[in-house]
């Protein structure tokens, strides 16, 4: 079985700065900047004959690359903060590759996410954080802002967990959009 999520990636000018706001947070667990994604779809435990299929529907996606960018910050967990991230804006184009996504889900029957979309990137999962520290840790980096930069392709990952340690996340298959020319050697 593996446990797999479609996502776009993150450059690493991007994701440089996001680990200066990785700090001064009572019961955050920090995310590695390998770590750093924008999920489009979590599917979960797949046997590999799912995981070809998967991969069969996500390869045939047809979308034009998009620019993206990164402003403010959020956490998630009503009453007890489960998670903190960057935000990511919203855009037609990145919802629209998303819903393509979560249709693959649905075509080979995988049970979807309940929860709404919000596209985000996250900086650190949270254990015990009081409601009040996640507020403020979220309203100091409100002002965050990352330079766009052009969503070229995604990839379908791999979570495989650790003893210890966060979880490891491998690009198990890449998926160019269209309009965007990869350089030689990038794939």
């Amino acid at each position: 079985m593996l446990r797999l999520f479609a996502a776009l990636p993150v450059p690493p000018d991007v994701s440089r700065p996001l680990l200066k706001l990785q700090k001064d947070l009572t019961g955050a667990s920090w995310r590695p900047e390998e770590n750093f994604h924008i999920t489009l779809c979590f599917y979960g435990e797949l046997s590999h004959t799912q995981a070809r299929d998967l991969d069969d529907l996500l390869g045939a996606i047809d979308r034009p690359a998009f620019d993206i960018a990164l402003e403010g910050a959020g956490w998630f967990g009503r009453r007890e903060p489960t998670a903190v991230w960057a935000r990511v804006r919203e855009s037609d184009e990145l919802r629209a590759l998303a819903s393509q996504c979560e249709r693959a889900a649905r075509r080979l029957g995988i049970a979807r996410e309940k929860r709404p979309y919000t596209p985000h990137i996250t900086l650190a999962y949270c254990h015990g954080t009081p409601l009040d520290a996640a507020r403020a840790w979220t309203e100091r980096h409100q002002a965050h802002r990352s330079p766009p930069w052009q969503a070229s392709h995604f990839h379908l990952y791999s979570s495989q967990s650790r003893s210890t340690g966060p979880s490891r996340y491998i690009a198990e298959a890449d998926y160019p959009l269209s309009g965007f020319t990869a350089p030689e050697g990038m794939y």
